[in-house]
This record gives C-alpha cells, sequence and structure tokens, in this order.
C-alpha cells in the first residue's frame, strides 16, 4: 500500500506555471553536497558561490532571480573554508574573494546559505561514541548550522533501541554552542539498510522523540512563518553511500512518522530525502507527495503551506541543482541546454 501511495504521486498533471514554481521552490530546498575523498577547499568554496547564486545569468535568461540554496553540506575539516564564504552561525558572512556571484549573492541581504556537516564516523557509524561526539563539538566548534549524524545501523537491528535513541541524544547535547543554542541536527537513518518499512517507522520515531527529549527543555520546536527558526531538526533517508538510497515509498513512511508526532504533540519535525534524487521530475514528484501528505497541518499567513520551504524540507543532492536549471530554462525559453552550460560549482 505505500508503494502504491507514493506511485499515485507521481502521476498527477501539472501545468507549466505551477512547475515553474516548484521547481524553484525545489532549488531553495537543495543541501549541495560534496562527500568525497579529493575534496579541496577549492572545490568547497566553489560549491559556496553555486550555493548562493546557482544561475549566475537568471536574471539575464529567466527574467527573474533565483533563490539561493538552503545549506552546503561538507566533511567537518572543510567546514573553515565554507565560513570564509558564508559566515558563521549569527554572524553576517564575509565578503572573500572577487566572486560575481558571492558579492551578488551576498548583496541581496536574504536568508545566508547554511553551513552542514556530516559528522559521527559518516558514512558507517561504527566509531566509538566519544569520537563521534568530539567529531560533532569540534564542527559546531568551527562554525557550522546544522550536523548530519548517522545512527548505528548495527545496533538497531540487533534491537537494541534505547541504545540509539541516547547516542542521539548525546549527539544532540553535543550540538549546544557556547550561547546556548543549537546547531539544527539531520539523524541519518540509511534506509537502505533497515530492510523494511516497519524498521524505517520505528527508526523514524526513536530519532524524533530522542532529539525531542533534548530540546524539550529549551526553546520549543516548530516555526512560525514570519518569526525566528527556532530548533527545526530533521529526520534523513539516506547518506548517499548506500543503495537503495531515498526512494519515494520510504519518504513517505517518514513524513508520516512527522505528521502523526505534529498531530500528537504540536511540534515541527523536518524531511530530508537524500541520494539517488537526480532529476527535477523527480524533485517534483517529491514535493506533490510533501504538499498532499503535509499541506493541511500549520497552514501559515494566506492559506501558505509552510512544509514546502526549506525551513521543513530539503534534498540531499547536488546533480539536481543543474537538471533544476535546465528545466527552468526550457520552460522559459523552449529548447533545452546543456548540463555542461552550468557550472558545477
Amino acid at each position: 500500500m505505500v508503494v502504491e501511495r507514493a506511485a499515485s504521486f507521481t502521476k498527477r498533471s501539472i501545468k507549466n506555471a505551477t512547475k515553474r514554481e516548484l521547481l524553484t521552490i525545489a532549488l531553495s530546498m537543495l543541501d549541495l553536497t560534496t562527500l568525497e575523498g579529493k575534496d579541496s577547499p577549492e572545490k568547497v568554496r566553489g560549491l559556496c558561490y553555486k550555493a548562493l547564486r546557482p544561475f549566475e545569468r537568471d536574471e539575464q535568461v529567466l527574467g527573474v532571480r533565483l533563490p539561493h540554496c538552503g545549506a552546503v553540506c561538507v566533511y567537518p575539516s572543510l567546514v573553515p573554508f565554507c565560513t570564509e564564504i558564508l559566515g558563521t552561525h549569527g554572524g553576517s558572512p564575509p565578503l572573500r574573494g572577487r566572486s560575481t556571484a558571492g558579492q551578488v549573492g551576498l548583496a541581496t541581504g536574504a536568508t545566508k546559505v547554511n553551513i552542514a556537516s556530516v559528522a559521527t564516523g559518516f558514512p558507517s557509524g561504527q566509531y566509538p561514541l566519544d569520537i563521534r561526539l568530539k567529531d560533532v563539538r569540534d564542527a559546531v566548534g568551527v562554525g557550522e548550522d546544522e550536523i548530519d549524524m548517522v545512527i548505528s545501523r548495527g545496533s538497531f537491528l540487533a534491537g537494541k533501541y534505547d541504545e540509539v535513541a541516547e547516542e542521539i541524544r548525546s549527539v544532540k547535547r553535543a550540538c549546544q554552542r557556547a550561547d546556548g543554542s543549537y546547531a539544527h541536527l539531520k539523524v541519518i537513518l540509511e534506509t537502505g539498510e533497515l530492510e523494511t518499512f516497519d524498521n524505517v517507522r520505528l527508526a523514524s520515531d526513536i530519532a524524533i522523540m530522542a532529539m525531542d527529549d533534548v530540546v524539550a527543555s529549551g526553546s520549543p520546536s516548530g516555526l512560525t512563518l514570519g518569526t525566528q527558526t527556532v530548533n527545526i531538526d530533521f529526520i534523513k533517508t539516506s547518506t548517499g553511500k548506500v543503495q537503495p538510497a531515498a526512494t519515494m515509498p520510504v519518504t513517505l513512511v517518514m513524513l508520516e512518522a512527522i505528521k502523526d508526532w505534529y498531530l500528537r504533540t504540536g511540534k515541527v519535525v523536518g524531511m530530508k530525502p537524500a541520494g539517488g534524487i537526480r532529476s527535477a521530475k523527480q524533485a517534483v514528484h517529491y514535493l506533490v507527495m510533501v504538499h498532499e501528505v503535509m499541506g493541511p497541518l500549520r497552514a501559515g499567513p494566506g492559506g501558505t503551506n509552510p512544509w514546502l520551504t526549506p525551513h521543513y524540507f530539503r534534498f540531499g543532492a547536488s546533480t539536481l541543482c543543474n537538471d533544476i536549471l535546465r528545466q527552468l530554462v526550457r520552460l522559459k525559453t523552449g529548447k533545452y541546454v546543456a548540463g555542461y552550460d552550468f557550472a558545477e560549482a
């Protein structure tokens, strides 16, 4: 039934104007990610400028200024190079270098692109806990906004659910900054290794409740449009290193867990499918699912849907960015352009 319902979201008829709007929203939800052994400071700086200004000729070609991406996600050792371009938590991004894309992006005064870092022994999660927690503290200490952690799938599949929950609580506590605020936490379930939808649902519930155990004594979780964002944590499908990664049925199960938690507590948790989402068409299908599953909840001013914002929903992807740009250009001009017409970073 999960598979059939997820497939139904791919069969909606969507007009071009709505498709253009959805693709623009999807662009703002991207966590541009590079998690390779060959990553370098230069590549990370380029990715940051790409996140600030995904398409340098947007106003010339499309007639509009496109939004910046939601975040840049890198290994902890490369976070300092992100802060050079994007700034640190609570601070304005400094102007560094001579990139027009970066300068224009910073000059708009828009909400900053967040800096995210994988941690806790990514992608295996098999390191000793003290090392994983130090990994988190070090990343938070150098200015990141978000931590993407991985759970111990071995512990979960062995039925050690209390151990998994306590590790999540420990990581969330390690996300606390010197000023008392918390970096946002995204808990990666690595759903491709959890084997069943029932396990995905159970892991989602464990992660949601464990994060709430830590933040419940502080500021409330959730966001009302037009106010400051507070403690929006996420559950996330995959590291991108295991197949299958993100799928629509798995994401649907996780969205239902988030929805049930909201209906029971009034608290909000975000969702991030990651890995394997490469086409603009796929992104539209995911947003249709989010709208239909979560849309009636927390309606904003004028009936707007806050679930269709980067505060609540992200895509973990990099190749998706340029395909979205290709489709936006096609919708505007009627012509396809090659992928190499857009910078990778």
